[in-house]
Order: C-alpha cells, then sequence, then structure tokens
C-alpha cells in the first residue's frame, strides 16, 4: 500500500474514534457509512452499527478511567481503514474530504519531517505518532 494511504488510514481511524465521543459523532457515522455505501453496499448498514458499539464502548471506558480502549479501538478503525483504502483506492479523496468536514483545521496531506543529531553514546527517538517502549 501506498504510505501515503497508510498514513491517511491511520489519521482517519484515530480522528474517527476520537470524534465518536463528541456531538459529531452522528456526522462521523454518517460519513463512514457513506464511504462504504459508495465501495462495498453489502457492508455499509454493518459498518455503521459498529460505530455505534463503538461509541457504546469508549463512552463506557472513559466513564470506567479505561485509558487504553481509545488506543484499542483506533487500531481496529485504522485496520478497517486501510483495507477499505487497499481495495478502492478511489475512495482516498472522499475520506479526506469527510476528515476536513469533521476537523475543519486536519491538512488535507499529512506529512511528517524529522530531523535529529546524535553524538557519542546518545540515542534518538522519533515518531510520527504514537511511540511504545517496552519494559525490560
Amino acid at each position: 500500500m501506498d504510505p501515503e494511504m497508510a498514513v491517511l488510514a491511520s489519521t482517519a481511524g484515530t480522528t474517527l474514534v476520537t470524534l465518536l465521543t463528541t456531538d459529531a459523532w452522528q456526522r462521523v457515522r454518517d460519513g463512514v457509512a457513506l464511504l462504504w455505501r459508495r465501495a462495498e453496499p453489502e457492508r455499509a448498514d454493518a459498518i455503521s452499527a459498529e460505530l455505534d458499539v463503538t461509541r457504546s464502548d469508549l463512552l463506557a471506558a472513559q466513564a470506567g478511567g479505561d485509558l487504553e480502549s481509545r488506543s484499542e479501538l483506533s487500531t481496529e478503525w485504522q485496520g478497517r481503514l486501510r483495507r477499505l483504502l487497499a481495495a478502492h483506492p478511489d475512495e482516498a479523496q472522499a475520506l479526506r474530504a469527510l476528515l476536513t468536514e469533521l476537523v475543519p483545521d486536519t491538512p488535507a496531506e499529512t506529512s511528517v519531517t524529522q530531523h535529529a543529531t546524535a553524538s557519542g553514546d546518545a540515542r534518538v527517538y522519533q515518531a510520527g505518532r504514537d511511540q511504545n517502549f517496552g519494559h525490560r
């Protein structure tokens, strides 16, 4: 998959899950269902229902202080969107338009530029998104 499409799917999954707990949640559900309705019409209703379940899960997680669920659900939706874009790359522009509509300050193209210099025994850790370190 084109790296730009992968970044779009990642950004979209995180953004959509975040917006499901806001007043924009119905617009998110309808917009995402419309993407599927065009690309895979037989799955559109199921996707809409899955977004409703995701919203319920997020609200319950927030109420219970569960900090991991948002990340897990974002990852799930990133995967769904990545697979949709892999099968239907023509939907990328519609997904970008939806993101721009939902979050007007979201850039149409996402890019990350990083620069670092290390010397001696120094270490540099950079990430364009989440960075996780396991305990040894």
